[in-house]
């Protein structure tokens, strides 16, 4: 993991570790609370700009990068919905970057008619918790570690980014599951296309409802 820099609030600044392989964070004791809005809205922009990193799958069990000692799986709710992190139980915790922008609003739980229509075009997704692929046609969450499919919505990100900046945002027209859909296969197919160039492998089948429309809702928040 490498150490970034965000603001903190009040003042001074928070060093985050920050893994782009497995796409997750690591939050020392309560840092995640003292992330000033502003750092909310740099940590999004940076998994913006690292989403073609490769992305590599997450070691079972998880440890603690303090202790070793292997991490327990958690759930918590706010009010866009739960999302899940794994905790030690004397240092901190270890969230997905997808999971994060659960907890901080950006995103919102599907509802039962946006997965059906979704599936109608994509089979399988990966989970924004653990990177296990979901068959959206037979579940609506994880069979591995239970996170519920979730979606990066346009109206989310910029009601989100509207409380962080304290200022009005142009209202936002609702998701559309169809234009998402073909939004996340045509970002799959541009990814897989990279990936075969640089002699690696993806699977072409695969969306990411959350991570593939952080490219498609920071450009046109841009």
């Amino acid at each position: 993991m490498g150490a970034h820099r965000f603001p903190r609030k009040l003042a001074g600044e928070v060093e985050l570790d920050l893994c782009f392989a497995c796409q997750g964070i690591w939050f020392d004791d309560y840092e995640s609370l003292h992330l000033a809005p502003a750092g909310v809205i740099d940590l999004f922009k940076l998994i913006h700009e690292r989403r073609d990193d490769q992305r590599l799958p997450l070691a079972s069990p998880l440890r603690c990068p303090r202790c070793n000692e292997q991490l327990i799986q958690s759930q918590d709710r706010v009010k866009s919905g739960l999302f899940n992190y794994q905790r030690c139980g004397q240092h901190g915790r270890f969230i997905s970057f997808a999971q994060f922008m659960i907890e901080k609003g950006f995103v919102r739980q599907l509802s039962g008619a946006e997965i059906r229509e979704i599936s109608a075009r994509i089979a399988v997704v990966r989970c924004t918790g653990c990177g296990a692929p979901v068959d959206i046609r037979k579940q609506s969450a994880c069979g591995h570690c239970r996170a519920p499919i979730a979606i990066l919505d346009p109206q989310a990100v910029e009601q989100a980014l509207a409380g962080y900046h304290r200022a009005a945002v142009k209202q936002a027209a609702p998701t559309d599951p169809a234009a998402l859909a073909e939004a996340v296969l045509l970002t799959e197919r541009e990814r897989s296309r990279r990936q075969r160039e640089r002699g690696t492998v993806l699977d072409a089948d695969l969306g990411d409802l959350l991570l593939d429309g952080v490219a498609m809702v920071w450009n046109r928040l841009s």
